[in-house]
């Protein structure tokens, strides 16, 4: 994937792909759950977000892949490779959006939960 600029909300302020590192995004938006902060950024393909519930998560939408990165204010683990141009990630799960419900299925389990209050309208929109 091609390091492009990052978009975070509510001010967007943009970064240069070179200086993007994604293992300090997610600790961003996990300091955003923990402060109960509601935040959106979008990185090319891929979103992380925060809700004023103290979760974060971390999507891609073209595949509906996603990995939960706190919960209730708590960061979650995440395995994340990453060198100067790529990096992969340890994704846990799939997710879909319905309406206002956010749905996690999760690989390991195959428990699903189905969440309400996440900014899914501006997440459908992105993704």
């Amino acid at each position: 994937m091609a390091n492009t600029g990052i978009k975070r909300g509510p001010g967007k302020r943009m970064v240069d792909g070179k200086s993007f590192r994604l293992a300090d995004e997610v600790r961003y938006i996990q300091r955003r759950a923990a402060d109960h902060t509601g935040r959106v950024i979008s990185i090319g393909q891929l979103i992380l977000f925060s809700s004023k519930s103290g979760d974060a998560w971390l999507l891609d939408p073209s595949d509906q892949l996603a990995a939960r990165l706190a919960r209730d204010g708590d960061p979650e683990p995440i395995h994340i490779d990453e060198t100067d141009t790529t990096f992969a990630i340890g994704w846990k799960g799939h997710y879909r959006i319905d309406g206002p419900a956010f749905i996690y299925v999760d690989r390991d389990t195959g428990r699903t939960s189905t969440i309400l209050g996440y900014p899914t309208h501006q997440l459908t929109n992105i993704g």
